[in-house]
């Protein structure tokens, strides 16, 4: 009998899983570039469209090389169903759009990627859906902003870009009490070092741009649950706006996950190697890391992540200082992306979340002396002494 894959390591379930041969046998995953599929009738193409038949029909509504992305992310999720699609902001407009109806009520955490608080601010009022921000630490206020038309309740863990962490489990029981779903962002800790539906999470969304890829190459995003909230609030949408991932994307998405354990586990120990030499220098206010037992929310990690992660946030008092320190970098490439194998940083005030008012940094505790930091696959010693050289410079 064949084994199961869910009762397989993780490691393996990302290298295996979700495998669907070809008749030829191939070792690597086919790719299958191609628009349309043809059928062997009138009737044959009936049971394709009516569902009878499970084949696919179009790219835009599935692909056989899509289809084996999201079946092994389901499975290291711990998911019954991943719906894949072309970006990581993708991901989370149709995650909401898919629960959120003319009339209802958000409640999201104040610390988010710019473009979620762009969504969140500017375009879902204009179809009707009011949202409240909350501090995502404070569970009285999660409780606090619930209203009878509530229906989702939004949260990155750790947060963009000063890695605030929330109580997953404890959110997602105050969202189920009021009759709402949980969607969490889970790109920063990657589901190597968490996953949120076994927390209590309903919904969780990637931007498979980010670790998943990990090689600066491709865009892709991934929405996953429960394979009834799946259907009833996904399919639909996506089949009908076109948010859907190339297959070529998806084989090279298919060949990051390969790599994805090895990756991050050599990323988040250099980065705690980094995070240390930051919080030594004088040079700095303030260093946030999830692998540092002075992080905020450091009980919390320690109850529901396995890992620190790959990416440090340090505040060199303003932006003059953290720009000399940017500038004097050598190594470390200055961009806005993550979770890449090259290691990168940026000025999020002036980059990931410039979209925001000043104020609404300023309540997240983001100013201008914030750098973030994704640290790679680099030797230590070399990283170490750029790190060390631009600190001087600031």
């Amino acid at each position: 009998m064949a084994e199961d894959p869910r009762d397989w390591e993780d490691a393996t379930r990302l290298v295996r899983g979700g495998m669907a041969r070809s008749p030829y046998g191939e070792i690597s995953e086919p790719l299958y570039l191609t628009q349309s599929f043809a059928y062997e009738s009138a009737q044959a193409a009936d049971d394709r469209f009516s569902g009878a038949d499970p084949g696919f029909i179009y790219q835009r509504f599935g692909n056989p090389t899509t289809k084996m992305f999201e079946d092994r992310l389901a499975l290291l999720e711990g998911a019954e169903a991943c719906r894949a699609t072309a970006s990581g902001m993708s991901a989370v407009h149709v995650a909401l759009t898919g629960l959120l109806r003319a009339g209802d009520h958000l409640v999201a955490a104040r610390a988010l990627f710019g473009s979620c608080r762009w969504i969140i601010s500017q375009l879902l009022p204009r179809f009707g859906v009011e949202a409240t921000y909350v501090d995502a630490t404070d569970l009285e206020a999660w409780k606090a902003a619930v209203r009878p038309n509530t229906k989702a309740f939004l949260v990155e863990s750790p947060a963009n870009p000063l890695l605030e962490v929330t109580a997953i489990g404890a959110v997602a029981d105050v969202a189920h009490a009021a009759g709402a779903r949980l969607v969490v962002d889970n790109v920063f800790a990657t589901p190597i070092f968490q996953k949120p539906l076994a927390l209590g999470a309903d919904v969780v969304v990637y931007s498979a741009t980010k670790h998943i890829d990990g090689q600066g190459r491709v865009l892709g995003g991934a929405i996953l649950g429960a394979e009834p909230l799946m259907t009833e609030a996904y399919k639909d949408i996506l089949r009908h706006t076109g948010p859907a991932l190339s297959p070529f994307n998806a084989w090279v998405l298919l060949k990051g996950l390969e790599t994805l354990d090895l990756r991050v586990r050599r990323q988040s120990d250099n980065a705690a190697g980094i995070a240390d030499l930051i919080a030594a220098s004088s040079k700095v206010r303030k260093t946030i890391y999830c692998g540092r037992p002075d992080h905020p929310q450091a009980a919390i990690i320690a109850n529901q992540m396995t890992g620190g992660g790959n990416v440090v946030a340090f505040d060199l008092g303003d932006r003059a200082a953290a720009w000399r320190f940017l500038d004097a970098l050598q190594i470390v490439d200055l961009s806005n992306n993550l979770g890449d194998a090259k290691s990168m940083a940026t000025h999020p005030c002036t980059t990931t979340h410039r979209s925001m008012s000043e104020a609404e940094r300023l309540e997240i505790g983001l100013t201008e002396g914030w750098v973030r930091m994704s640290v790679g696959l680099e030797g230590p010693g070399d990283l170490a002494r750029d790190v060390s050289r631009a600190l001087d410079a600031a």
